[in-house]
């Protein structure tokens, strides 16, 4: 068991071209290896480095079937092994985690579309605290995701309401701080954005910009990117999208995947990528998304970048400035 993964390993970190184009004066577009589905029924996952060790953080519904305690929880899963953590947050949905020196992070909430996020934190994903970051009664919030800019903390928050910050559900807004304990909520122009579905999921902070990774609904579902200076002006990437749907993401990345489960994957309808997230591994950029209908019927997939995760995200702005 262990020896197959190892495989998939290396052949998700080979040596793949940057690019697209050879011709003077086109833009290239980022090199993203989709290596197909690794899971069904389980998204919203992020992919980590812990302690030197490739983690993937899962979301485990209740609805997912070898989950047989009746609730939802989160967990970790150690790539190399395959080993899951103690499962922990009972109850919780939508998590993010995110990784800060010695201590691992992991934001979620009790409900879909609450008021409330919580922040859960361990240095040994084995004993876990946990403490409230935001509890604002007129917000209906879903995903979110965190990263540290220049002076503290960003997360980057989903909302569904209310109709004068959200616009068009569903949109990013922000909270930052300086310690992760004492937030602040950033003015209401700090938004992306109001006017069309953009769902956000994945935020990063380098050279001075904030990068949004988020959904748009368009010929179906894709991920795409915009970055920003302060939260409030934002400036898509011209080599949009960065995720679309397409028969490789029906590919089988998983050996332990059953008969039942593999014919559910080449029966699946799928007009949509989403939940993208992705970290540095060993030199590249390990990436996780997610595919389906869009309806209920989803599936996790990995896909890689040949390149660091600095250069993956300022790829999608050719004309860095």
């Amino acid at each position: 068991m262990i020896l197959r993964y190892a495989a998939l390993l290396l052949i998700m970190f080979q040596v793949i071209p940057f690019g697209l184009a050879d011709e003077p004066g086109v833009m290239q577009k980022p090199v993203i290896v989709k290596h197909g589905t690794i899971d069904l029924d389980l998204v919203e996952c992020t992919p980590v480095v812990f302690q030197d060790r490739l983690y993937r953080f899962e979301y485990v519904r209740a609805k997912y079937k070898p989950n047989t305690t009746g609730d939802s929880y989160f967990r970790f899963i150690d790539v190399e092994t395959q080993k899951p953590t103690k499962a922990f947050a009972q109850g919780y949905h939508l998590g993010s985690a995110f990784v800060d020196g010695k201590t691992i992070y992991v934001t979620g909430v009790d409900k879909w579309g609450e008021n409330r996020i919580e922040l859960f934190y361990s240095t040994d994903m084995i004993n876990w605290q946990s403490r409230t970051v935001l509890d604002v009664s007129k917000y209906e919030i879903f995903n979110t995701s965190m990263c540290r800019d220049k002076t503290g903390y960003v997360l980057m928050f989903e909302i569904g309401a209310p109709k004068e910050e959200a616009g068009s559900r569903f949109t990013a807004r922000f909270t930052t701080s300086k310690d992760l304990i004492s937030w602040t909520i950033t003015p209401p122009e700090c938004v992306y954005s109001k006017d069309r579905y953009t769902a956000p999921h994945c935020l990063r902070y380098l050279d001075g910009y904030y990068y949004n990774f988020y959904l748009e609904a368009y010929q179906g579902y894709e991920m795409r990117v915009v970055r920003s200076k302060d939260l409030i002006h934002w400036e898509p990437s011209p080599l949009n999208p960065v995720l679309r749907h397409s028969e490789d993401d029906k590919k089988i990345a998983n050996p332990k995947l059953t008969v039942e489960q593999r014919k559910s994957i080449t029966e699946a309808k799928n007009i949509n990528n989403s939940d993208i997230d992705f970290c540095e591994y060993q030199g590249r950029t390990v990436i996780l998304y997610s595919w389906g209908n869009q309806h209920g019927v989803e599936f996790l997939a990995e896909a890689s970048y040949a390149g660091t995760e600095a250069s993956f995200i300022r790829s999608w702005f050719p004309d860095n400035k």
